[in-house]
Order: structure tokens, then C-alpha cells, then sequence
């Protein structure tokens, strides 16, 4: 079944060809995530409940080792297309993946993206995700309101080369950009990981004794970030962290002031939006190529409406 992108007042709709999936067909869909931490679990568990409220949905559930984990998706990949599956809804782990979603769409399968885009690839039939760079904007903005002029401030990156996740910094430092003189002494990509979080927050705090702000573009390296502080002796209100994804822990040392803000992404609603876009398309109704799914920045104040 053939595709083709029609633009309509702005947005792209993908609509079907002659042969649809009707409604009342059961339908089977593979949900790939990235790796296994609560982000991830979250927007399983979403899909997961989706499924269990439309019996006529099958899914398929596969997840990576690592956020570095190109290989083991790749496998994933292709064990889903040998599966027989209708569609895919996948958090590409790095864009060097659409070779192997290339293979899917070529096999008459629909791809929804999850969380992470993968630019300039025409084969996704829709994205269903945070704005990284308006999110990034939030957390930017955030330390331009806690930061004064001559502040220094050290970033832990993500994996660099993946868009979402260099969005999360540029974002961040175009919302920092303007009236405040704040100096980036380090960047230093985590992988998302706790422990490299830990590791390059503590090469950054023994290189910038003074430092006054961290930015963790990930949640995991964030709680890492808040273990170095901590072993280091540094008092909470003496340094800023501001982290992103309100994941993994985050919202607890928000609550304890040892995090000071984190930008909440909403995962269930990335995974059942995904679901439902990528059911929506097999049967041939219209879905909108962006699928924007929301952030909000969480403080001490209003971190209850997060938990």
C-alpha cells in the first residue's frame, strides 16, 4: 500500500492508498524504546494500557541495552519486520537507524517516531514528541532567572549528534541567551547515563571549583549531577541544577532542593499518542506528521503536580 504526503494549511497528512486496513481488522505494531529506565518503562506502560483497551491491537515490545545501543536496535529492527508487523512505533536510538526502517517501509510498514527525530528522513509516516528546543528554551530561561551576570555554568550533554537531545542545548542556550553576561566553562556528552553524569560533574566541578550552574540535558546524567555535588561538599542553595526529563529520580531531589528544576517531557502521553498516531495510519485514516506531545518546567512549587 502506497503512500503519498499531501500539505494541507501547513501541515503535512499522510493519507493512505486503495487498500486501507479497515477498522475492524486487528491489527499488529511493534513499540521499540531507547533502554531501560523510567522514561522508557512510562511510555511502555502507556502503550501496554492502550493495547489492553483495544483488544484488536496487538503489540509487539522490544527495548535496547543503552542509550548508545545502535546494534541491538538495529536487531530489533529487523526481528519486528520478520515478525509480520503492521507498523512500528520506535525512540530511534541514533539516526544511523533508518537504513534498517528503510527495509520496514519498503515492506509495506508504517513508521511512527517516538521522543527523537531522525531530520531529513521522508520514510516516517509521523513524529510524536516534545519540542526539545522550546523545552530547551524553558530550562534556559529558568537560569537566566536564577543566574546573575559572571555566573558560570557547565553542561552534561546527551549523546551528541542526536537531534533531540542537541536540541534540549541549544534550546537551553538560546533561553539563556540575552542580558546576562554567563560564562559555558565545559560540555561533556553522558550517553544519558547516571554514572557518566556523576563522572563528568565531578570533572567539572574539580576544574571550575566555583562553578554556579549545571545543565544536564538527560534526567539520568541530572541525578548523577546531584550525587557529585553532594560528595563534593557543596551546599544545595551554594550551585543551580537544572535537569530534563523529571525522570529517574529527579522529582524526589527536587523536593529535597537538591535539583532545582528539571523540565517534565510527558512520556505516556509520547507512547499512547504514538500508538494511536501509527494505528490511525495502517487503517488509512489522516494523522498529522508532527504529534507535539508537551513540557512543563517543574520547581519546589508546583512539583506535586508532577508526581
Amino acid at each position: 500500500m502506497k503512500l503519498r504526503h499531501i500539505i494541507t494549511g501547513g501541515l503535512a497528512l499522510i493519507l493512505a492508498g486503495a487498500s486501507p486496513v479497515l477498522a475492524a481488522d486487528p491489527v499488529k505494531i511493534g513499540f521499540i524504546t531507547k533502554f531501560p529506565v523510567e522514561f522508557y518503562s512510562t511510555m511502555e506502560d502507556a502503550a501496554k494500557a492502550y493495547a489492553a483497551a483495544h483488544p484488536d491491537v496487538e503489540i509487539v515490545y522490544g527495548q535496547g541495552a543503552s542509550g548508545a545501543d545502535i546494534e541491538g536496535q538495529i536487531a530489533l529492527i529487523e526481528s519486528m519486520i520478520t515478525q509480520g508487523v503492521q507498523g512500528i512505533a520506535i525512540t530511534p536510538v541514533d539516526p544511523t537507524v533508518a537504513a534498517s526502517l528503510d527495509k520496514a517501509v519498503e515492506a509495506g510498514i508504517k513508521v511512527v517516531l517516538m521522543d527523537n527525530d531522525i531530520p531529513d528522513w521522508l520514510g516516517k509516516t509521523a513524529l510524536a514528541t516534545t519540542d526539545n528546543y522550546s523545552a530547551g528554551r524553558i530550562a534556559g530561561e529558568y537560569l537566566k532567572s536564577v543566574l546573575k551576570d559572571g555566573d558560570t555554568l557547565g553542561i552534561l550533554e546527551g549523546v551528541p549528534g542526536v537531534p533531540a537531545l542537541d536540541d534540549r542545548v541549544t534550546g537551553m542556550l538560546k533561553g539563556l541567551a540575552g542580558g546576562l553576561d554567563i560564562q559555558i566553562v565545559g560540555k561533556n556528552s553522558t550517553n544519558c547515563a547516571q554514572e557518566m553524569g556523576l563522572s563528568a560533574a565531578e570533572d567539572l566541578l574539580t576544574a571550575n571549583p566555583d562553578l554556579k550552574a549545571i545543565y544536564a540535558a538527560c534526567g539520568p546524567p541530572a541525578v548523577g549531577a546531584a550525587q557529585a555535588i553532594e560528595n563534593a561538599g557543596i551546599a544545595d542553595d551554594a550551585i543551580v541544577l537544572v535537569g530534563f526529563d523529571a525522570c529517574c529520580g529527579e522529582l524526589d531531589l527536587v523536593v529535597s532542593g537538591k535539583e532545582d528544576a528539571t523540565v517534565a517531557q510527558f512520556p505516556a502521553k509520547m507512547g499512547e499518542l504514538g500508538v494511536e498516531t501509527l494505528v490511525k495510519a495502517i487503517r488509512g485514516e489522516e494523522v498529522t506528521l508532527l504529534v507535539d506531545t508537551g513540557a512543563g518546567l517543574v520547581t519546589k512549587e508546583n512539583v506535586g503536580d508532577f508526581q
